[in-house]
């Protein structure tokens, strides 16, 4: 009989908040990692303790306790504490692609201050796990995952569950795990979760029956005689006596060795027992082969305030202040400022945790997420500012013959992957006056706003001197300040005028700059704008837009003439479940807006853009009837409850502005409305009339490509998914796609008609899992904003290239007003020219390690694609790289062009050297 071993490996599930507020774990934290030193130094059988997989935990402990660095380092580097190799435990579906690279690249530069870092795929908690996770751990020479959910049932309180007569995607609890790609880790299931060592009994009676169920627990699913249990759960303390519990252990099953291990002393192990019948799960692990009530993807719609918060804060940072500091620094020498962006990214990604980006702790938890994503957002628009002003100072705006010494130039910054035109607003100086601190400046503030503008003769235009329609409003006489570098503060006085017009064809990666001419004369005509108004309805040459009475409308692809009629209903039903997890109560029926007469109001007929308004008055249940409030202190699981909504109802006014640009391929959609009812979900429905089975949604560096029907095993009404930027359906000939701005929940509805119905809000009342934790601040109440965008095409959403269409919606212009300088740069200017069909440029950046620009993209399609790429500035080199953002394979430039192919679903990444100035 072949001889087995039991690995003790020793951990604490870390969540940095969760069902108390940030400071109590903190707390708790300090009496673990304290019991945690003292056991190290007084037990040398306690050899090992894996951190958790985050090096977060090393800055929450020594914020407290500097005076045991030298400790801790010492336990670090001998191998005794496992650290990363992630900065945090992060929910995978709902950050950012290059959150999640960030994630790991900030994880290892945190642990390379020790020498080492542990090399494993730690996810012991994710809900859900990205499919693309196996191509990012191989680049980061990782070869091994481990998880706890995604492809067996995993109920709340850690309950692992067994259905009789039922099996799972690996019969193992080892298996292979592959990438779109064809990148493949070892995957390991915590098929016992990752407790099933936990509390290991010291006295023999006890630890004879502990060992009897958990050894054949493991051995159920193991396929080797490696068995791994996992001594440790959610803020376990240290069990100090573990070296005696092993002692017993061994006692009592002697054809069992017992040790005290570590991951890699058991993969190593494991490696070398592997059998041949191994199971290969092939991308995202969402637990579809369930009933599908443990998934927790409704955690995409707690809280929906925090995904829009983090939606912003996320592309800031990628589309905004990484590749303008890139910009800056290439074209004026600016330092580029590495670490006040990892300090941006960093406190970012400290409300990345799943507790915390979820939505599903308690409300202090929330209120302090607020605060730090207003911190990383702050520091990350300090960075862009200054960015500007770095690059305004090199556009040599004087040499353009058309614009005259008055003009006031504006130039305006595209950091997206592709070209790109639309609406623009900007804010103006026309005249400022200093004044010296102390006395009151209101004479210059008259001075200044009794000066005429004159709006009505001047014009906007470009570098050639054509008009550019421009609407221009006079917003008076504001305070303003600047910060010189080399003096105190300067206070001013400032007339200022707003300028709103179609910035077009703006280069990728780039910038255009356009005049103000405050006295034109007149030269000619703006060319003419293809947008039409008509009664309740708009087109331009793309898109035709009609509203109907009751504010739903259709739109037109004028391209293929396919209209997809009765968008933009809203639904409302009941939710009696929790943060976790929607649950509508039995025989609610949904309540929606169509039939309904709306308010229909054309409030803008511009020739950039023309926008309706759209006011729905609605009646909608106040909250769930008298029941709830008794199931819930009673601890009714959500699936048993019978509460229902209330007989009384309460206003819902939605506000609804839809808009159409110049040159929109899709149409804009804001809703505002003050939420004042609980215990419900508010949704957008987009009926597509297209026959497919399966659709695609933007995800974590792919397009995934998900069923609409689930697997047999699912039984619950619901079929809510993850999405990031888009969710689109296809039947292989025409296509609608919805984009969004942190909208992270969407279902495809088995409605005959495949509609996509987009989460809004939604509103409930407490954490769930595994106690009683009230959450009133989840049921949202107040004013909310939310955004989304409709585009139709023809193919899928890759093959049109729409995807594009709504990465760039998700992403901000940037302007800044520029000087009348005689710089070295063009008026219009691009970084890098770059050409392939289905890739998406994901990061511009410099590297910490070697200051080379760091440029990734990765391919939609499942095929190869064919690229180019030419940068616009001097090159030393150029080199494959990696996530880690290694020197890889040396490339040659013919003609100043890269010529490159990407394989299917690849990420793939390249480092330019800029020549030295």
């Amino acid at each position: 009989m072949t001889r087995k071993t039991a690995h003790l490996i020793s951990h604490t599930h870390w969540d940095r908040e969760w069902y108390m507020p940030y400071e109590h774990h903190h707390y708790l934290l300090m009496e673990l990692m304290n019991d945690l030193l003292t056991t190290l130094e007084e037990d040398e059988r306690y050899r090992y303790f894996h951190l958790d997989g985050q090096t977060i935990i090393i800055e929450d402990f020594l914020q407290v306790h500097p005076e045991k660095r030298e400790q801790l380092e010492k336990y670090i580097t001998e191998g005794r504490i496992i650290i990363g190799p992630w900065y945090v435990l992060q929910d995978e579906f709902l950050t950012s692609s290059e959150a999640n690279v960030r994630n790991l690249l900030i994880g290892h530069q945190d642990a390379a201050k020790y020498g080492v870092i542990s090399k494993l795929g730690y996810f012991p908690d994710s809900f859900g796990n990205m499919g693309q996770a196996p191509q990012l751990l191989q680049q980061a020479d990782i070869d091994t995952a481990v998880f706890g959910r995604g492809v067996k049932p995993t109920g709340f309180d850690n309950v692992v569950i067994d259905h009789i007569n039922s099996s799972y995607e690996s019969p193992y609890s080892e298996m292979f795990w592959s990438s779109p790609d064809g990148s493949k880790v070892i995957g390991l299931l915590f098929a016992n979760w990752y407790s099933n060592g936990n509390e290991v009994p010291v006295d023999q009676a006890e630890a004879k029956i502990y060992w009897d169920k958990r050894l054949a627990d493991s051995g159920k699913y193991a396929s080797t005689p490696e068995l791994l249990f996992m001594n440790g759960c959610d803020h376990q303390p240290v069990q100090m006596d573990l070296g005696d519990a092993i002692d017993t252990a061994k006692e009592l099953f002697p054809d069992v060795d017992f040790v005290h291990s570590s991951f890699e002393n058991y993969i190593d192990a494991l490696k070398e027992q592997l059998p041949a019948d191994l199971v290969t799960v092939e991308g995202e692990l969402r637990s579809q082969h369930t009933d599908g009530w443990g998934t927790l993807v409704n955690t995409a719609s707690a809280r929906v305030y925090l995904k829009q918060l983090n939606q912003v804060g996320q592309t800031l940072l990628e589309k905004g202040a990484e590749p303008l500091a890139a910009l800056a620094h290439l074209v004026s020498g600016k330092s580029y400022p590495h670490q006040l962006l990892t300090y941006a990214w960093k406190t970012l990604m400290q409300n990345h945790p799943h507790d915390s980006i979820c939505g599903c702790s308690v409300d202090e938890v929330h209120r302090e997420m607020v605060s730090r994503f207003d911190k990383s957002r702050h520091i990350t628009e300090a960075i862009i500012d200054e960015s500007l002003k770095a690059v305004a100072g090199e556009i040599g705006t004087a040499n353009v013959e058309a614009w005259g010494d008055s003009s006031l130039p504006v130039t305006i910054f595209n950091m997206t992957g592709w070209d790109r035109s639309g609406t623009v607003s900007v804010e103006l100086i026309t005249h400022k006056a200093y004044f010296k601190e102390g006395p009151n400046p209101t004479a210059i503030a008259e001075r200044l706003g009794a000066l005429p503008l004159h709006l009505e003769d001047g014009h906007l235009l470009d570098e050639n001197g054509q008009i550019i329609a421009a609407k221009a409003e006079d917003l008076g006489v504001q305070f303003g300040y600047e910060l010189p570098q080399d003096q105190f503060r300067k206070p001013y006085m400032a007339r200022k005028i707003r300028l709103t017009f179609n910035a077009g064809q703006v280069p990728a990666l780039g910038f255009r700059t356009f005049a103000w001419e405050p006295s034109a004369s007149k030269l000619g005509q703006a060319t003419r704008s293809p947008l039409v108004a008509f009664e309740n309805g708009m087109s331009n040459e793309f898109i035709a837009v009609q509203i109907h009475e009751d504010g739903s409308y259709d739109v037109t692809d004028k391209r293929s003439q396919r209209t997809f009629a009765g968008l933009g209903i809203y639904e409302d039903c009941g939710d009696i479940g929790n943060e976790y997890v929607f649950r509508q109560p039995e025989g609610d029926i949904a309540l929606t807006t169509k039939g309904i007469p709306a308010q229909i109001t054309l409030v803008e007929n511009e020739p950039y853009r023309i926008s309706y308004e759209i006011i729905h008055e609605w009646e909608i249940p106040a909250s769930a009837d008298a029941l709830f409030e008794e199931e819930k202190r009673k601890m009714v699981p959500f699936r048993k409850r019978q509460a229902a909504r209330s007989a009384d109802t309460l206003p819902l006014k939605i506000v609804t502005t839809i808009s159409l640009e110049q040159s929109g391929k899709g149409v804009q959609v804001s809703a505002s409305f003050n939420n004042q009812a609980q215990d419900h979900r508010l949704r957008a429905l987009f009926p597509t009339g297209l026959e497919a089975t399966t659709h695609l949604a933007d995800s974590i560096f792919e397009a995934a490509e998900r069923d609409i029907t689930p697997a047999s095993e699912w039984i619950n009404p619901s079929n809510a998914q993850h999405q990031h930027a888009f969710v689109s359906v296809s039947d292989g000939q025409f296509g609608l796609t919805i984009a969004n701005k942190g909208l992270n929940e969407y279902e495809v509805l088995r409605d005959g008609v495949n509609t996509i119905a987009v989460t809004l809000l939604r509103s409930v009342s407490e954490l769930g899992d595994w106690g009683v934790f009230p959450t009133p601040e989840a049921q949202c109440l107040g004013e909310h904003t939310v955004e989304f965008a409709i585009y139709p095409h023809v193919g899928t959403v890759v093959e049109s290239m729409t995807f594009a269409e709504a990465y760039q919606y998700q992403s901000p212009w940037f302007h800044i007003q520029a000087e009348r300088n005689q710089g070295s740069l063009p008026s219009t200017y691009q970084l890098l020219k770059w050409q392939g069909n289905s890739l998406a440029l994901s990061a511009f950046k410099l590297s910490l390690d070697h200051e080379d620009v760091m440029i990734r993209w990765y391919n939609l399609a499942h095929q190869s694609e064919e690229f180019t790429m030419k940068p616009s500035f001097p090159v030393d080199s150029i080199y494959l790289s990696d996530i880690l953002e290694r020197r890889h394979n040396s490339e040659e430039l013919v003609d100043g062009e890269l010529q490159a192919t990407a394989g299917k679903a690849q990420i793939i990444t390249y480092a330019l050297t800029p020549q030295k100035k």
